[in-house]
């Protein structure tokens, strides 16, 4: 599950519920698309959206454990291939929100949990635990598509995505930072979250125009909004 807050203009979506890890299960997938489905028709002129979590983990990723519970090795990859479709509708609606969007990351970040982060316009980092880490070479499983391409789109270090994808690095806050993945690392949770904030109002005060900051946003990574099916909308100048 998650939660969503509304604090002035900032819209605080939190990974919570029974699971430490916040592995991304049918409920968790189920609970986000219901909250970014409703941020996208609250949206108004100053609306930022910052995502986070609580505890040693922002996200573990998709729920292996489940996946695996499967009567059968092809029961174990319908389920996890499952898993993968039911995730993209939500990071296409991060790239298509009519919002600035914050990851406030608060541990470590895996695989799926990477993706979901770097879907953010914005990525804080606590400095003092958590990495980055795209495990699936090491588990041996395949990379989806638009996985890559978000990838693709967010990381401009040719030499960075073979490491995180091909060499399984786990990477720290101020790798990341230097790596240009994150925008700045915080010494812990909680300051991480309130630098995140202090983003967030800084960029509510413009009061942007959703609907223009989303097609503007998809300009940005033709090769992910074509991977999830995104295509630009024409938008009227009111010049």
């Amino acid at each position: 599950m998650c939660s969503l807050e509304k604090r002035g203009n900032v819209w605080v979506l939190t990974l919570a519920g029974d699971d430490p890890e916040h592995r991304l299960n049918q409920t968790l997938i189920d609970s986000l698309t219901s909250a970014l489905s409703r941020l996208a028709s609250h949206a108004t002129p100053g609306s930022v959206l910052l995502t986070t979590a609580n505890g040693k983990f922002f996200s573990n990723g998709f729920d292996l454990a489940w996946a695996r519970a499967a009567s059968s090795s092809s029961a174990a990859t319908d389920r996890l291939q499952f898993l993968v479709d039911s995730l993209k509708p939500v990071i296409a609606a991060l790239l298509s929100l009519p919002m600035p969007t914050i990851a406030a990351v608060n541990g470590h970040a895996s695989a799926a949990g990477f993706i979901l982060a770097i879907s953010h316009d914005y990525v804080l980092m606590r400095g003092d635990r958590g990495v980055l880490y795209m495990p699936e070479v090491d588990l041996g499983l395949p990379l989806p598509e638009y996985f890559t391409a978000v990838m693709r789109s967010k990381l401009k270090s040719p030499a960075v995505l073979r490491d995180l994808v091909l060499g399984g690095a786990k990477m720290k806050a101020a790798e990341a930072v230097k790596a240009g993945i994150v925008d700045s690392a915080h010494d812990s949770e909680e300051r991480t979250v309130e630098a995140a904030m202090r983003l967030g109002e800084e960029l509510a005060r413009r009061k942007w125009v959703g609907e223009v900051y989303a097609e503007i946003r998809k300009s940005l990574y033709p090769v992910a909004c074509t991977s999830l099916a995104l295509t630009q909308k024409a938008i009227v100048s009111k010049i």
